[in-house]
């Protein structure tokens, strides 16, 4: 909510001489009016009840579900992304889908993703870039999924340039069916000596999925095609701006995961600038003692990045759909992006405590997965509630996923006192007793995720969502609250992008480019707004 009344505001609107709907002031001052971008919950429908523009008026959850049945057959071996691309509107009563494309919704926006793609074509390291380039500005023309598909096959196999590119319509977080997919753009340049470092994930991932504990019929007997590299940001937009994800694994379509592979990458600057404006704070008001604080301050960063490499490179990866069952998006509908990065986050969880790990060289103690451990315990039962208002429910995929598994392992292995609740000082703490029990626990909770999704099971996904992923103790959270206020933390984090700024010489030819960062955050949205919106 905004902190100004509704009369001042309009007051400011007056004296500046601008402009703004009813509409607008409703949205932005009534609490009950479009109050969430995403609605999660199975008991309403999250299509109505969610505010976001993937679906026009009078469009319904059945109507949408409905839809898409009709268009899907479930035994396709090499389906699209249905609705990836469009807004499903009413039109003379008939349910249409609005692609966005050149000439077609946001048409202005994407002509000018055309005209800067069509730059990038002329300077493209070699065919295989300018291949994938060139499929891209197809792809956005017609706005065609099959070519969609084409691109991304072109560009999951191009790995030999120093600069690489993430650019479409991708992640479907946003939608509360998860269809409907957010614009997102990275641009990056290799890290050489990190990726040189980090290849052998990628150069062991047969190992890594035989050696699973997923059931054999889940497995992939080829895994082909996975790429990884540690990589450093030039620039980001969309849904990877201004909050930035850390590593990335694409493309999401599973049979060309399959078939072609996939590129991961960490996003090594991105990674770098976390852990130096994160602080000692958190893991000093929450860790249960001396030795678990001692432990996360030596290796916790490390312990940071290959958890996400594992997530990203071994577990979005990993494992196959059962013939004729269909995507995860059809199948487990509004849970299926909690239980993929649950899924995920279990592959890193129960790799990060094996030998392997030290026999390869990534890291010199299993003390780096035991830091692991730790935080993530720590976080998917405490501090990631900084996040939340009080009474609010976890709904973010991603928060869902990790206080899922945390919950789940802490429940499973109440008995043998795996994890241990212990309160001091009226604080809560969760104490890990014995790590290689919870490595047995995570390891068996993802063989049951990935049962649901290889099987479709969305009464079994439904209930472990539901069940563990959702509600939130009160009191808990409460004192969270509490805890974290003196440390004076940001819960989510935001990033300035430097200014590109070309240096020319008496041709007009370019001889440098020179990084500025003279920008406030204020300062940058309003320069983006000015320079870029439509």
């Amino acid at each position: 909510m905004p902190e100004i009344s509704e009369n001042y505001f309009k007051s400011l609107v007056k004296e500046t001489n601008a402009t703004i709907s009813a509409e607008a002031i409703k949205t932005i001052f009534d609490k009950n009016t479009a109050s969430k971008r995403k609605v999660k919950d199975a008991n309403v429908d999250m299509i109505v009840a969610s505010a976001n523009n993937f679906y026009g008026k009078g469009v319904t959850q059945k109507m949408v579900e409905d839809f898409y049945s009709k268009l899907i057959d479930v035994n396709d071996p090499t389906p699209i992304e249905y609705g990836l691309n469009s807004t499903l509107i009413l039109k003379d009563g008939k349910l249409v889908e609005d692609t966005w494309k050149s000439g077609g919704r946001y048409g202005k926006s994407i002509d000018k993703i055309i005209y800067w793609l069509s730059k990038a074509v002329t300077v493209a390291e070699n065919n295989q870039q300018k291949s994938a380039l060139q499929k891209l500005i197809q792809y956005y023309k017609t706005g065609d999924l099959k070519t969609w598909d084409e691109y991304n096959i072109l560009w999951a196999s191009s790995t030999k340039g120093d600069i690489d590119w993430i650019n479409g319509f991708i992640e479907t977080y946003g939608d509360a069916l998860g269809k409907r997919a957010g614009y997102e753009s990275i641009v990056q340049i290799t890290d050489f000596e990190a990726s040189k470092h980090m290849k052998v994930v990628a150069q062991n991932a047969q190992w890594f999925e035989d050696n699973s504990t997923i059931m054999t019929e889940h497995k992939k007997k080829n895994v082909k095609g996975v790429s990884y590299k540690v990589v450093q940001v030039a620039g980001e937009s969309g849904d990877a701006a201004p909050a930035t994800p850390i590593g990335v694994n694409l493309p999401n379509n599973n049979w060309i995961r399959e078939s072609h592979g996939s590129k991961s990458v960490s996003l090594g600057n991105v990674i770098a600038a976390y852990e130096k404006a994160g602080g000692k704070g958190l893991i000093q008001e929450f860790a249960h003692d001396q030795e678990e604080i001692d432990r996360g301050l030596k290796y916790g960063a490390l312990a940071s990045k290959l958890h996400t490499a594992l997530h990203e490179v071994i577990g979005h990866a990993s494992g196959q759909i059962n013939k004729g069952v269909g995507q995860p998006s059809e199948t487990l509908k509004n849970y299926a992006s909690t239980l993929e990065e649950a899924r995920a986050d279990l592959v890193g969880l129960y790799y990060i405590l094996d030998q392997k790990l030290v026999d390869i060289g990534l890291t010199e103690s299993l003390e780096v997965g035991k830091a692991g451990y730790d935080n993530y315990i720590r976080n998917g039962m405490l501090t990631q509630l900084q996040r939340l208002e009080l009474g609010n429910q976890v709904e973010e995929e991603h928060m869902q996923n990790r206080q899922l598994v945390a919950s789940w392992v802490f429940e499973k292995g109440a008995k043998e006192n795996v994890i241990v609740k212990v309160v001091k000082n009226g604080k809560t703490y969760y104490d890990i007793k014995d790590y290689n029990k919870l490595r047995v626990l995570f390891g068996q909770l993802l063989k049951e995720i990935q049962r649901i999704t290889s099987e479709g099971d969305y009464a079994a996904g439904k209930t472990l969502v539901e069940t563990y992923g959702v509600k939130v103790n009160k009191s808990i959270h409460a004192e969270v609250l509490k805890r974290v206020k003196p440390l004076n933390l940001a819960p989510y984090n935001g990033f300035v992008h430097p200014i590109y700024v070309t240096v020319l010489d008496s041709k007009g030819e370019i001889i440098d480019i020179k990084i500025e960062n003279k920008q406030t955050f204020v300062e940058q949205m309003l320069y983006y707004g000015k320079e870029y919106s439509f």
